[in-house]
């Protein structure tokens, strides 16, 4: 199969069943982040293209709060431990009963029960990666021991979905060949009438979301908010989202009272309105360290039409077009991120330009629509030859 056919799933679909199949998501459940969006908004745009989408939680939490797709189904199945495969019969159980086609996982710890889950109810599996296992968190024996678990787990999956060419590469460096991989990337609504982007008259505000923890990399963007406030610019950022745990926010604002700089720094805590707190920013930043598959925030940016500067790695620098829809920076180097900050606040002529170039990539090459529709074809892929 050539690249070509793998990226672009979504051509050569089938035509849809004339009655909707099922789809089992299994999901951590805890929290609900970027891979969060992508379910909750993968559920509410499937059912167009013939797919219902319902949802198991292994750790149940903020997803079963904070969705929007009612419309689906949402199970409890707690794992007891990381190890606990508890779940796997109740799963298997829930997978026969329900008459879903196929089940779909979007994590290592629902990939490990998910493998089990799917061979005792005979059924495909579909994996979902998100982002390299191998550079997920700040342990290298956790990341090793992930890794492990992904590459057990994947072993019994019909298909692996990757959310972008970067994702790919690294699987394919893993040994899995374009027979199983499937790039669809992640995207987000359209929205039909972002405002123009205009420079401040006066401060500037720079934006970040997050679920913030250390890989996310804000205490670069706090040092390089320090940095262009020593060179005199009125500049302020806005931190959009909640922490992953009391103990790293208590570092993160004694980093920014070290920095002289806890006085511009406005925390929001979580919230359900991105796109609402988007329009309250002049630049976006994104300065995360490493684990970034193709990150939610940065389209959802884009389709506000900000500006943004942003580190190249995994698959951001895919999105920003090589830095022609976006300022790139190198992971880690807060004077980098402050120099194209600044570079931005003294050229608006080209923060415009790059707002542009990058409101019509994310119109053409990543909404939700075109994302639901590349998993459908996947789907409809898997279960003709599940057929067969």
């Amino acid at each position: 199969m050539t690249r070509t056919s793998v990226t672009n799933a979504c051509r050569g679909c089938k035509q849809l069943p004339s009655q909707p199949h099922r789809v089992l998501h299994l999901i951590n459940g805890e929290h609900y982040a970027g891979a969060e969006r992508v379910q909750d908004l993968l559920a509410q745009q499937l059912p167009h293209f013939g797919w219902n989408v319902d949802f198991a939680c292994l750790k149940p939490g903020a997803f079963e709060r904070e969705r929007s797709a009612r419309g689906s189904r949402i199970v409890n199945v707690p794992m007891h431990s990381r190890l606990d495969m508890g779940p796997s019969r109740e799963i298997a159980d829930l997978l026969e009963r329900g008459g879903y086609a196929m089940l779909h996982t979007h994590t290592v710890r629902s990939l490990l029960v998910g493998r089990f889950a799917a061979r005792l109810a005979r059924l495909p599996l579909l994996h979902h990666v998100h982002s390299r296992t191998d550079r997920d968190t700040e342990s290298a024996l956790r990341n090793r021991v992930n890794s492990a678990i992904q590459r057990f787990g994947a072993g019994g999956a019909a298909r692996l979905i990757a959310v972008s060419h970067g994702t790919a590469h690294y699987l394919r460096g893993l040994g899995y060949d374009d027979e199983v991989l499937r790039v669809v990337p992640n995207g987000v609504p359209v929205h039909l009438g972002p405002r123009p982007w205009i420079a401040p008259q006066g401060d500037w505000t720079l934006g970040m979301v997050a679920l913030f923890r250390p890989r996310k990399g804000v205490e670069i963007l706090i040092d390089a908010l320090a940095q262009l406030r020593q060179q005199g610019r009125a500049v302020r950022l806005r931190a959009i989202g909640g922490f992953e745990s009391e103990v790293y926010r208590q570092r993160v604002l004694a980093h920014a009272e070290a920095r002289g700089v806890a006085a511009q720094v406005e925390w929001t805590g979580f919230t359900r309105e991105v796109a609402t707190e988007l329009t309250r920013i002049d630049i976006f930043a994104l300065p995360s360290l490493y684990g970034e598959g193709l990150p939610m925030v940065l389209i959802e940016a884009l389709a506000l039409g900000l500006p943004v500067v942003a580190t190249a790695n995994e698959g951001i620098p895919e999105v920003l077009a090589d830095g022609r829809a976006g300022a790139l920076v190198p992971p880690g180097d807060a004077t980098a991120l402050a120099a194209a900050i600044a570079g931005l606040m003294d050229d608006p002529e080209r923060a415009a330009v790059l707002a542009g170039r990058g409101l019509q990539r994310q119109r053409e090459h990543y909404s939700d629509v075109a994302m639901a529709r590349q998993v459908a074809a996947v789907y409809e892929e898997v279960f003709q030859q599940a057929q067969r």
